[in-house]
């Protein structure tokens, strides 16, 4: 029986973002900031959400959309319908014009409202928190905003990043405010990580493909040669966003070496489930494969 998703798990790629969840994302780079931020709009469209994106102040709207649309203009009719709207702080809060969190919560409580009327799945909104220093807003109401804002989300269609640049806040207030959210992203589109959970188990997070093979099997003999002693592996693949039929053959093959485990457990979801039983998952002694059901 396929086992579900607790949704524990903080570090994801855009790809894998729900309704519901506020996540963090920090960037240093002026290319590298409009990775994320594409993503996530396309995917809301896709999705039939309405989509805010409220860029960092100083960046004109002409290059927020030019950087959205590339290479194409497939978000030009979302624009002419009103489902993706590039705003700012000073506009949600308005009639105020001093930030305070419950002016920018209550705002976006009702937008959120208001796209469902509306017909949309939900809203969506991307926050460059560029505005913090442009409204000479206290970095402390800032805070408690983020760490709480729970009733924006629990149970309603609504999905939140807040995009921090590493220039712009110090070290500790970056530290505290990737704590403050529920969710971290990938800063990359096309990253790879791999973690280890408190238990032992190796995460992999992003995407597995030609490019990161290595990174991707010398994680594993790492992982494998640390579980000696326990004679047990558990990998999770369920916050992979790709995994490529390299990646997944060198899995296959680290497990087959195992000789010193008596189990190799990887979690996975239906797509990746499929592609390893394809490839002889099933021939292989002491490999498990547990299929993931995610809540969405």
């Amino acid at each position: 029986m396929p086992a579900r998703d607790t949704g524990g798990d903080r570090l994801l790629p855009v790809q894998h973002l729900r309704s519901g969840d506020h996540a963090f994302v920090s960037y240093g780079d002026d290319e590298v900031r409009w990775e994320v931020v594409t993503a996530f709009v396309r995917l809301g469209l896709a999705r039939g959400e309405k989509v805010l994106v409220l860029p960092c102040p100083g960046v004109p709207e002409d290059e927020v959309l030019a950087r959205i649309d590339f290479p194409s203009r497939s978000t030009a009719a979302a624009r002419e319908r009103g489902q993706l709207v590039v705003t700012s702080m000073r506009a949600v809060i308005l009639p105020d014009t001093a930030f305070t969190a419950a002016r920018q919560m209550g705002r976006l409580y009702a937008e959120t409202d208001r796209a469902t009327a509306e017909g949309y799945a939900g809203l969506r909104a991307f926050i460059d928190m560029g505005w913090v220093r442009a409204l000479g807003a206290d970095v402390e109401v800032m805070a408690c905003r983020e760490s709480g804002a729970q009733a924006l989300f629990t149970g309603r269609p609504y999905t939140e990043i807040c995009a921090y640049d590493r220039r712009r806040f110090d070290r500790a207030v970056l530290t505290a405010m990737e704590r403050a959210h529920p969710r971290a992203l990938l800063e990359r589109l096309g990253s790879l990580r791999s973690l280890r959970a408190p238990d032992g188990t190796l995460c992999f997070v992003g995407e597995a493909d030609a490019a990161h093979r290595t990174a991707f099997g010398r994680s594993l003999e790492l992982a494998l040669a640390q579980t000696a002693p326990v004679r047990r592996l558990t990998v999770d693949l369920t916050r992979l966003h790709f995994l490529s039929v390299g990646c997944a053959v060198g899995l296959l093959r680290s497990a087959r070496c195992a000789a010193g485990h008596d189990l190799v457990e990887v979690r996975c979801d239906r797509g990746q489930h499929r592609l390893l039983r394809r490839l002889g998952a099933g021939t292989v002694p002491r490999l498990a494969l547990t299929e993931v059901v995610r809540a969405w």
